[in-house]
């Protein structure tokens, strides 16, 4: 197969590329407009495969899209490009109605027009497949409730009504026009290259240099946790074996407090990375509770049966094992966070990609 990625510089982007380069025979054509999130040293371990191209192309650049799918002629289109957090879309939504809703919109009549040249038996089986989040529906009032494919979406902030958004888009676009779409819906993803102003690898960094560890509100808020790379396994097995026009939700059955999440990192910490900074007794002497942001939803939990049922999917890492390899993972790649954080990688990315890679 050829599967062209957007998105797939960013954190689970590079998971599936990774993922599918590293385990199966098929190409990818990865197409990101290497935002500040994007990074392409996540997908060193790949980019020299004869499989593998990379073009730095906007989503919103219908003439450049529309160029790509034609040289490509991909069996499928993952869309993972996406604006994704939630503190910069309160601060700063345009972009992620730009990205989220224009993109989504620009990708899906470029990927139709392609779609619509092609013979028979290919429309038959191209795929579509919109990769979007659990954050559209909302919270969950119960303790015992799940999200399932058919709850009622109540997005809260900019970011998930911009996800709730496309998907919306693309479920028109198979309505109306029949393109053949798959829409999957994900908890909280976690693993090694997760940019570091994410939860988790932000208290990781904090704490090896002694800063405040940010807790909003009371840290009660209950997320259900996903290793990345269970995810891209996930994401697979739908784009390949999934019947067009379904939806699935994609959870790790690892639901944690935000709080007990930084708990046990400070915990894994002490045994990890005993060497403390100076001044630091505990790690968990540095957890902050700062002001909750508006609109934070309290709980997310997934129900992920239908997948397990229909697809056989079922996560292989726990949270204990999922949380310990990622922490190891970032106490053993500091130099990448370094970059990251120095924005060193984005001088790197241009001595490795000044023109598309042929």
């Amino acid at each position: 197969m050829k599967l062209l990625i957007t998105g797939g510089a960013g954190f689970i982007g590079s998971a599936v590329v990774r993922h599918i380069i590293q385990n199966t025979d098929n190409h990818v054509l990865n197409l990101d407009k290497l935002t500040y999130a994007g990074n392409l040293e996540s997908l060193a371990a790949i980019e020299d495969s004869e499989r593998y191209t990379f073009s730095q192309t906007d989503i919103c650049d219908r003439a450049a899209v529309d160029q790509l799918l034609q040289k490509f002629q991909p069996d499928a289109v993952m869309h993972l490009a996406a604006e994704s957090h939630v503190d910069r879309s309160i601060s700063g939504p345009a972009d992620f109605i730009e990205t989220n809703i224009i993109g989504t919109y620009q990708l899906l009549e470029a990927t139709r027009q392609y779609w619509n040249t092609l013979s028979e038996g290919k429309k038959q089986a191209f795929r579509f497949h919109h990769i979007s989040t659990d954050e559209v529906y909302g919270d969950l009032e119960g303790t015992e409730d799940l999200f399932l494919e058919t709850t009622p979406y109540a997005p809260s902030s900019p970011y998930s009504a911009s996800k709730a958004s496309s998907d919306h888009l693309v479920r028109a676009w198979y309505r109306t026009y029949g393109l053949p779409v798959v829409i999957t819906n994900c908890s909280n993803n976690y693993g090694p290259y997760h940019f570091p102003e994410k939860l988790i690898p932000l208290i990781i960094q904090n704490a090896l240099v002694g800063k405040a560890l940010p807790v909003y509100g009371n840290g009660h808020q209950i997320r259900d946790w996903l290793f990345v790379e269970d995810h891209a396994r996930a994401l697979y097995k739908v784009v390949t074996e999934a019947t067009v026009g379904e939806t699935y939700n994609i959870g790790g059955h690892n639901e944690q407090k935000n709080i007990d999440v930084v708990k046990t990192i400070c915990a894994l910490l002490e045994e990890l990375a005993p060497n403390k900074p100076e001044g630091v007794e505990h790690y968990q002497d540095l957890i902050t509770y700062v002001t909750d942001r508006p609109g934070h939803d309290l709980r997310y939990a997934i129900d992920a049966s239908k997948i397990q049922k229909d697809l056989g999917w079922v996560p292989q890492e726990s949270f204990a094992t999922g949380l310990r390899k990622t922490v190891e993972w970032y106490l053993s790649n500091q130099k990448w966070v370094a970059r990251i954080q120095s924005g060193e990688y984005q001088n790197w990315i241009k001595q490795q990609y000044q023109t598309e890679k042929a």
